[in-house]
């Protein structure tokens, strides 16, 4: 059955995880993707390894790059050149969308910016996807995932609070600024999709990193501006959800996540203290969070008692959230992540060797995501595309391609 996206084409000149998450996405659901990269390098991520991918051909690649380029084909192309910028912007007239990632004005030098595409597709969905956005006294500056951590404000509530061991503040253990600019990136762009199939003008949408991120700090950043006081570093606590942590128990450690007030009657029945439910600075969930700390160290003796399988089990009967803390063997070897189909293996090459990828997590009844091809070689398509704009050298969107 065809994608979602099928007969949209995409022209991706990003790299590295933000823009190449965003395409990803856009290809898992049925778009024609073609990845730009420069000859002899290629994306950046390639040599982010180890670990590293060994192809049947002699070629390796970082699995790093296996992420977020499966379903998409590969063109090496020098855009410093005027070939290359030819040839991109030939591609370009023929494509519904084109997401980059360069700094800004970086491509207008080479007349490949939006103002200059647009004159050859108005249809174009031109998406630019920089650290500090298209404006701003910021806007030139190159933005790292790390950097936007810090900056946005994230880092300032990630860590253990002040005075207690270990101290300091921590980025999150993965790239979540690209990811969560990237599917910002998607959101947009299907939405200027949508407005470009109904009108016939494309538009530019400006993702900024940092913007994405302070937009994902959330209640964190309410509570900053109802009250006028920035939020501290709380270690595994909720600033706003008492008890809602990690708790050691008997064997390991259980995250206990009560989110309302019967839950919390509920767990002290389990816990077998169920006078402390009924104690006024507890019964409701403000009384809890005004007085965390007494609760805290009341629980804590109690969490200490039982080992986390029968803590689990009883606290689940009881509807009372709580799980785990798995590593990544662990996720992967669980029931329902296999259930739910989480790994897939795809075809790397002609040969038997597969790759083992993480699935799209997207589930939809009718035009589910697809794996037609794994992440490509650096310039594995570059002869077939150029051939077909060959071919077809004044060649603009059609009915026959859409």
């Amino acid at each position: 059955m065809p994608g979602a996206l099928d007969g949209v084409r995409v022209l991706d000149l990003s790299r590295v995880l933000a823009g190449p998450w965003s395409t990803q996405i856009l290809a898992d659901l049925g778009a024609e993707v073609i990845k730009v990269e420069r000859p002899g390098a290629g994306d950046d991520t390639r040599s982010w390894g180890p670990p590293f991918v060994e192809r049947e051909d002699g070629h390796r690649d970082a699995a790093y790059y296996f992420v977020a380029n499966r379903n998409k084909r590969s063109v090496a192309l020098d855009i410093s050149q005027p070939e290359g910028q030819a040839a991109v912007r030939q591609l370009a007239s023929t494509c519904h969308i084109l997401v980059e990632n360069f700094k800004v004005g970086g491509l207008a030098a080479y007349g490949l910016d939006y103002d200059s595409l647009k004159s050859v597709n108005p249809a174009l969905v031109y998406c630019s996807v920089t650290g500090f956005g298209q404006s701003g006294p910021y806007a030139p500056r190159a933005g790292y995932d790390f950097l936007i951590q810090g900056m946005s404000g994230l880092m300032s509530i990630t860590g253990q609070p002040d005075g207690s061991p270990g101290a300091e503040a921590i980025k999150v253990g993965v790239a979540t600024v690209d990811l969560s600019a990237g599917l910002y990136a998607t959101i947009g762009i299907l939405a200027a999709l949508r407005h470009a199939e109904r009108t016939g003008e494309g538009q530019h949408v400006d993702i900024s990193l940092l913007d994405c991120q302070v937009s994902l700090l959330a209640n964190q950043s309410q509570n900053y501006l109802v009250t006028g006081q920035p939020p501290q570093r709380l270690g595994n606590a909720h600033p706003n959800v008492v008890p809602y942590q990690v708790f050691a128990v008997a064997d390991g450690h259980l995250i206990l996540a009560v989110g309302n007030d019967g839950q919390f009657r509920r767990f002290c029945q389990v816990a077998d203290i169920a006078a402390l439910a009924d104690d006024p600075r507890y019964t409701s969930n403000a009384a809890r969070v005004e007085n965390r700390d007494t609760l805290i160290a009341a629980l804590k003796p109690v969490m200490a008692k039982r080992p986390a399988a029968q803590w689990t089990a009883q606290l689940e009967a009881a509807g009372v959230p709580c799980g785990p803390i798995n590593t990544l063997d662990q996720v992967f070897d669980d029931a329902h992540i296999q259930a739910r189909k989480m790994r897939v293996e795809m075809p790397l090459g002609d040969g038997d060797s597969h790759i083992p990828l993480v699935a799209n997590p997207l589930r939809l009844s009718r035009t589910p995501p697809s794996y037609r091809q794994a992440p490509p070689r650096l310039g594995e398509h570059t002869l077939a595309v150029l051939a077909e704009i060959e071919r077809h050298p004044d060649h603009t969107l059609s009915k026959d391609n859409e």
